[in-house]
């Protein structure tokens, strides 16, 4: 998995609407990739709720989320208005899992991501990753606050 310190792997997916999303559209942003295996399975369902559930309070602190899973803009756009999320989702699609192998996140035998989360500065510089011990356990959004405040108070020290 990518480490802290290291530059995010440049990339470019479709969202869940067709548009282009690049790590330089990320830029001058925090962002947190969302990394899952795929839509419409429970886990991957209960987790994009879960981070929903919080997603003003994110957005709040300055972070834009963005899920990444092998699925199709189409079915990502399906999973989206079935759950009721405005997270976008990004289709590492085809080639498949190619963003994700760069972040080293793709599991070959299974043919999917593994549950990970990777935070980038606004400069495309991996702040934070976090690869769950496996792909049924959900990453919580404690994680996430927990990791943002790390960082805020090693920026003001």
């Amino acid at each position: 998995m990518i480490e802290p310190g290291s530059q995010a792997p440049d990339f470019t997916l479709r969202d869940q609407d067709g548009n282009k999303v690049s790590l330089d559209d990320l830029k001058g942003q925090t962002s947190l990739l969302v990394f899952y295996p795929l839509d419409f399975s429970p886990v991957c369902t209960d987790q994009l709720n879960i981070y929903q559930e919080v997603l003003s309070e994110l957005e709040a602190k300055g972070v834009r989320l963005y899920g990444v899973s092998v699925d199709s803009a189409f079915c990502h756009k399906a999973f989206q208005q079935h759950l009721g999320t405005t997270i976008p989702l990004l289709a590492d699609f085809e080639p498949k899992g190619e963003v994700a192998r760069k972040f080293g996140v793709y599991i070959d035998e299974r043919g999917h991501n593994e549950r990970a989360l990777v935070m980038i500065d606004p400069d495309g510089v991996v702040l934070w990753s976090y690869m769950s011990p496996s792909p049924l356990e959900i990453p919580g959004a404690n994680l996430i606050f927990d990791a943002l405040d790390e960082q805020r108070a090693a920026s003001t020290r």
